[in-house]
């Protein structure tokens, strides 16, 4: 056993840098893990300037000095901050509550549809069946009603946060597009002098966790943008809240879409019905959900490194139970990080002795 091991160690950590790799990928993990909470304005601060900098350098590319590239470019993301604030998020929050104010409404007219089924078909629907589907469909109304109160009394914190997050991140995003060269002298300062294994790694991960990020957030605006003008265009109810989840379901990889059509189905299905509007919509929505996975997925994505669907899975549900919402959008790029560094990692060659 201990011979195993020690051959273990010798083919894979007999190069130094290899040992020093994998410590800071350790150390990284456990700080993450560890101080996430504490440092989510940091972190968050950092993935928006990572968003914006491929914009700098464009601009830098054409000759415009540093400090008004990103002048300009800050500009556009307070802009945007600005528009996102007053404008949007006053939209959600009425449809949200028009729609949990709407909610028993709707149950009450779902039970008297659920109820001429066992009429309609009693071979497939029996009445214990349906009144078993009430109850629990009641049951999950208060959860959400509690959830609601819940969340209501303990909004003053939330709002405190909230307020800490729209004063220190764009700070933060400021001194990290400004400084970034320094912030990267900085780092390297710390690494060892031969780091030719590190610095591969770490132009891999900036290839493919940039082209990752800044194409997932295009395909989350472009889906999100174009669910709300169909549906707006076709009178659906709730139609900025729906269409901001059909453009956050693109960051899960297949269950996003399959779990936001549920809430689209309902809410249509509830406004009319089963009629022609009804399946007009639908078809909309699934020529929408066709296009982003045939035709924009491959466009943004071309560059990425192809994984496979099972290693995606694992990574959202790994990634997701440790760090929730931002462990799903990091789950693809994380994984393709970890790919790079089996791929890039040194390994002694063993011998293998001649058959006879």
């Amino acid at each position: 056993m201990f011979k195993v091991l020690r051959d273990w160690v010798q083919r894979y950590f007999s190069d130094e840098e290899a040992v020093v790799l994998a410590v800071l990928l350790v150390l990284a993990f456990t700080a993450v893990l560890t101080l996430g909470g504490m440092l989510a304005p940091v972190l968050a601060g950092m993935v928006l300037a990572y968003l914006m900098q491929g914009l700098v350098v464009a601009l830098e590319r054409l000759r415009v000095p540093g400090a008004a590239a990103v002048g300009l470019v800050f500009a556009l993301f307070m802009g945007l901050l600005l528009v996102f604030i007053v404008v949007v998020v006053p939209l959600l929050w009425h449809q949200l509550i028009t729609l949990f104010n709407e909610l028993p409404g709707m149950l009450a007219k779902w039970q008297s549809l659920l109820l001429l089924l066992p009429e309609r078909y009693p071979h497939l629907v029996s009445d214990e069946q349906v009144l078993q589907a009430i109850e629990v469909a009641r049951g999950e109304i208060g959860k959400f009603g509690q959830l609601a109160l819940t969340f209501s009394l303990s909004s003053l914190p939330l709002l405190v946060n909230i307020m800490i997050y729209l004063v220190l991140v764009p700070i933060l995003v400021f001194f990290f597009l400004k400084d970034r060269a320094v912030i990267g002298r900085w780092v390297r300062g710390y690494l060892p002098r031969e780091r030719a294994l590190i610095t591969r790694v770490a132009e891999e991960m900036n290839r493919q966790i940039a082209n990752y990020i800044r194409g997932k957030v295009i395909e989350i605006i472009i889906c999100g943008g174009v669910t709300y003008i169909a549906f707006v265009t076709m009178g659906l109810n709730y139609a900025a809240l729906l269409a901001l989840l059909v453009g956050v379901s693109v960051v899960v990889p297949y269950v996003g879409a399959v779990v936001v059509t549920v809430p689209v189905l309902l809410i249509a299905l509830f406004q009319w019905g089963w009629s022609d509007q009804f399946i007009y919509l639908m078809a909309v929505y699934g020529i929408i959900q066709t296009l982003d996975g045939n035709v924009l997925v491959p466009l943004l994505f071309s560059e990425a490194v192809s994984l496979h669907p099972v290693a995606i899975i694992c990574a959202v549900l790994l990634f997701g139970g440790l760090w929730g919402f931002w462990g799903v959008f990091f789950a693809i790029p994380l994984a393709t990080l970890f790919k790079a560094v089996l791929d890039a990692w040194p390994r002694e060659q063993q011998i293998v002795a001649p058959l006879l």
